[in-house]
């Protein structure tokens, strides 16, 4: 109470919905933006990461209880919306009276239909956020006059309103640094994901599967490599096995990027770092100084062999820059990963064939590569016009759109033929690491064969520990004021765990012992008990 008004904190529940670990997710850094511009303008923030924290609505029902937000935001893409929507709905029930908002490049291009069908949702941000969820507070806060908030679509009893719409952010250096102290890093590290930042937004480019251009708009705009490399080297203290350049563009303009690479000289930084690029967009005394800089690896939208493929989806690339790109890595000490997509305007199995052999070409020469299936999300100009690109959308259900099973198909390429190339790729993977265990076994496997197998049952056996609250449910217990010793503790949980969890004794003793080593698993004793716990936060 102040001279008589009471003053309301407003609080904002921001929510990062679940999504798969084989996706190999980073922490969110699009909600940590979000936190940071409203700590900024004084609204109280709170992330809840539903990735690497297993969702219940009785958990919901406590964090609401708890901090008691006036707004609820959750971000999607579109095979997390659906998830995303049950979370809202769970909000609405136990709160009807928390304003509920998504964002996200699904909802900005599916904003009227969204709202028509989910009563739970109040309003949709389009765009980058961090102006709009700002003012959004504040005409809470003030009589929810939502029509003067710039690039938000709302819902009135008789209609759907568009608001005007709202420029993107000029100068990216007058954002606030993320609030990674806001989310969970401790349960990403634990899982040996990746942490990510961004140099740069926006894309003039026009491939007709991709929404980035419409979503971040055509100009690029850039943050200054001082302040880029300020974050880079904050990210160094987290002790992340690597850190991720995630810009599409990063080597476009090659003043940006030798001016970063540059900076991180200058500073003398050992870091490891990788970053996206566009074969067209590399040079050699790029990569040159890239890798002296710390860089590892770059990876390349490849998307096909085809040049009419390549022609028809407007990629802007030809196969004998491919071809230069990836010897331009192999020369500078690089890695080039790739990724396909399976499935486009004018696919045969003739043509699938042509990207398959034109990958193993490409691996001859150091490449590294996957494939994905086309997923036809909603914005792109390929989904728009799918009737004149010759493609047939099986489904919108919106889970589907993983890009890992077929949802499309072309006159001359049906779903099983694509669905088959996937598992055979797949089962063949299956394969590889059956056969590195089975090597391990009698010591014929390699070290990196084996380290690559390793960390790969350690990622899948902490991700089971994290989701199913094996340590939180496992991790306490008492003793007679005599502590044990860690050594003792640990078998003592590791025996607790065991009795639950379908995994070999000794992995679950070496990925804990692993946890523990690396400060992602803590013990305490505290009076007459001994607790494990994670390190959620860093």
């Amino acid at each position: 109470m102040r001279f008589g008004i009471l003053i309301i904190t407003m609080r904002i529940l921001l929510i990062n919905p679940y999504y798969p670990i084989s996706e190999t997710p980073s922490p969110p850094l699009g909600l940590a933006y979000l936190a940071a511009a409203l700590a900024e303008a004084d609204i109280e923030v709170k992330i809840l990461d539903l990735v690497v924290f297993p969702y219940s609505r009785a958990m919901l029902q406590n964090v609401l209880e708890k901090f008691q937000p006036q707004i609820a935001g959750l971000t999607a893409v579109t095979m997390t919306v659906d998830h995303a929507m049950g979370v809202i709905r769970d909000i609405k029930d136990l709160n009807p009276d928390i304003l509920t908002i998504m964002g996200g490049p699904h909802v900005t291009f599916c904003a009227p239909d969204t709202l028509k069908k989910h009563s739970e949702l109040d309003i949709i941000v389009l765009g980058e956020g961090e102006r709009t969820i700002v003012d959004l507070s504040r005409a809470l806060d003030t009589g929810r006059d939502w029509n003067r908030v710039k690039g938000i679509v709302y819902r009135t009893d008789a209609e759907i309103c568009y608001t005007a719409q709202r420029e993107p952010i000029a100068d990216l250096d007058e954002l606030p640094d993320p609030a990674r102290g806001l989310l969970p890093l401790g349960r990403y590290h634990a899982l040996g994901m990746p942490i990510s930042l961004t140099t740069s937004r926006g894309c003039p480019f026009k491939c007709i599967f991709c929404v980035g251009r419409k979503m971040v708009g055509s100009k690029v705009r850039y943050r200054s490599p001082t302040r880029i490399v300020d974050e880079m080297e904050y990210l160094a203290t987290l002790n992340f096995h690597q850190i991720n350049i995630a810009d599409d563009l990063f080597t476009a303009n090659h003043k940006h990027c030798l001016a970063v690479c540059d900076e991180m000289i200058k500073r003398r930084l050992r870091l490891r770092w990788t970053s996206f690029a566009r074969v067209d967009t590399v040079s050699e005394a790029v990569l040159t100084k890239m890798k002296t800089a710390g860089c590892s690896a770059v990876s390349f939208g490849i998307e096909s062999g085809n040049p009419q493929i390549l022609k028809t989806i407007q990629k802007g690339i030809t196969r004998e820059q491919v071809v230069a790109a990836v010897n331009m890595c192999r020369r500078t000490g690089v890695t080039p990963f790739a990724s396909f997509i399976l499935g486009l305007p004018g696919e045969t199995p003739q043509t699938i064939r042509q990207t398959m052999d034109f990958g193993e070409q490409l691996k001859k020469l150091g490449l590294l590569f996957g494939f994905h299936l086309l997923a036809p999300f909603p914005g792109t100009e390929i989904r728009e016009n799918s009737d004149r690109y010759g493609i047939r959308i099986l489904t919108d259900d919106w889970s589907q759109y993983h890009a890992n099973r077929a949802i499309v198909e072309t006159p001359a390429v049906d779903r099983q033929m694509l669905d088959d190339i996937v598992i055979d790729w797949e089962n063949e993977y299956n394969m590889l690491l059956a056969d590195i265990k089975q090597r391990m076994l009698n010591d014929s496997a390699s070290a990196q064969e084996a380290e690559q197998l390793i960390n790969l049952e350690r990622i899948v056996l902490v991700y089971d520990l994290m989701m199913k609250s094996f340590i939180e449910q496992n991790g306490s217990w008492t003793h007679d004021g005599q502590p044990q010793s860690r050594e003792d503790s640990l078998d003592v949980l590791c025996n607790k765990i065991s009795t639950d969890l379908n995994a070999a004794p000794q992995l679950i003793r070496d990925t804990l012992s692993h946890a523990l080593r690396q400060g992602d698993l803590v013990c305490q004793d505290l009076a007459e008990t001994t607790q494990w716990q994670w390190r959620d936060y860093i």
